[in-house]
C-alpha cells in the first residue's frame, strides 16, 4: 500500500504468526477471554480484559488488569468480579492513564434482568489499586439504549469516546449496534455528539458496527471495528476498517480486514509504542469454539 495512504498506518494482521497471551477458561463455545484494552507506560505493558463463561454459567464473570515487561507474558494485578460490580455480566473494559498520571478503569455492566448496559468507572493512583466500592456510573444509557464497550482517547486537551449502543425498544433486536461518539473535558462528564459509525445494508457489517481502536494518521482518523451481517453472527464478529474524523467514520472496502478461520476476530486493540512499532491485541475464535486472547508485534 502507498505509504502516503493513511491506511498504511494500520498493521496487517497475521494471526498465524501471533502469540497466545491467555487461554479461555474452558475449551468449548461460550468460554472467552479477550475484549482487551492496553496501555504502555514507563516501559511497562498494562492490559485489561474480560473473562466469560457460557450463559447460565456466569457470563462475563470478571474483568482483570495485568502487567508485563514484554507485552506477551502478563501477571494479574487487579480483578473485579461481576458480584463486586453488581452486574449480571461484564464486557469490554477501557484502561486509561490520565494526563495527570492517574489511572482509570471503565467497565461495561449489564443491568440485572434486562438487556440494558451501562458504563462505570474507577480511578486510582496505580492500576493495581482500583476499588470496586468507589466506582460510579459515567454512561448510564436510558430505557431505549444500552451503552457498552467504550474506546477512550485523550488528545489535544480533550477526551474522546466511542461506545457501542444497542436499541432496547424493539424486543429481539437488541443485538443491533451502532457506535456513538462523545466528548468530555475531564473524561467523566460526557456530551454525546451523534453516531460516528453504522453498518451498511447488504454488507458484512449490516447488523452493526462497534469501534474497537482509534489511531491518528496525519489529519485522518483510522478506526478498527467489529461488524456482523446477521444476528446469528453475534459473538463472532469480524474486524473492519473505517476512516474519517472523530465524529464521522466511513467503512473502507467491502470485506473484513481480519477474521478467524473458525469464526470471529474481534475487539482489536492497537497500541502504539515509543519506538514506532505497534503491538496489537485481539480476541479470536479457536477451532473448539472458545475465544482466546492473542498478540502481534508490528
Amino acid at each position: 500500500m502507498n505509504e502516503n495512504d493513511p491506511r498504511s498506518a494500520l498493521p496487517a494482521l497475521r494471526p498465524d504468526r501471533s502469540v497466545l497471551v491467555l487461554a479461555p477458561p474452558g475449551d468449548e463455545p461460550g468460554h472467552w477471554v479477550g475484549a482487551p484494552s492496553s496501555v504502555h507506560s514507563d516501559g511497562v505493558f498494562y492490559l485489561a480484559y474480560r473473562l466469560r463463561r457460557p450463559i447460565g454459567e456466569g457470563r462475563g464473570y470478571a474483568v482483570r488488569v495485568a502487567r508485563s515487561l514484554d507485552g506477551e507474558r502478563f501477571e494479574p494485578i487487579y480483578t473485579i468480579t461481576r458480584e463486586e460490580a453488581d452486574t449480571e455480566s461484564l464486557e469490554r473494559p477501557a484502561l486509561v492513564r490520565t494526563p495527570e498520571g492517574r489511572w482509570r478503569l471503565y467497565i461495561s455492566c449489564a443491568t440485572h434482568g434486562t438487556k440494558h448496559w451501562r458504563v462505570e468507572v474507577m480511578e486510582a493512583a496505580e492500576p493495581s489499586a482500583f476499588d470496586a466500592a468507589q466506582r460510579k456510573v459515567v454512561l448510564p444509557g436510558d430505557p431505549k439504549t444500552a451503552v457498552k464497550d467504550p474506546v477512550i482517547l485523550h488528545h489535544d486537551g480533550q477526551w474522546h469516546l466511542w461506545a457501542s449502543c444497542h436499541p432496547l425498544s424493539d424486543p429481539g433486536e437488541e443485538d443491533q449496534m451502532v457506535t456513538d461518539y462523545a466528548t468530555s473535558a475531564d473524561g467523566l462528564e460526557w456530551t454525546w455528539e451523534g453516531t460516528a459509525l453504522s453498518g451498511r445494508p447488504g454488507c458484512w457489517d449490516a447488523r452493526g458496527a462497534r469501534v474497537t481502536s482509534v489511531l491518528h494518521a496525519g489529519d485522518t482518523v483510522l478506526a478498527t471495528y467489529d461488524g456482523r451481517a446477521t444476528a446469528a453472527e453475534n459473538y463472532e464478529e469480524r474486524t473492519g476498517l473505517a476512516i474519517g474524523a472523530y465524529s464521522t467514520l466511513a467503512p473502507v472496502g467491502t470485506e473484513p480486514i481480519a477474521e478467524s478461520p473458525y469464526g470471529g476476530l474481534r475487539y482489536l486493540d492497537i497500541l502504539p509504542l515509543p519506538d514506532g512499532r505497534r503491538r496489537v491485541y485481539y480476541e479470536i475464535t479457536r477451532e473448539d469454539g472458545s475465544h482466546e486472547l492473542r498478540t502481534e508485534l508490528h
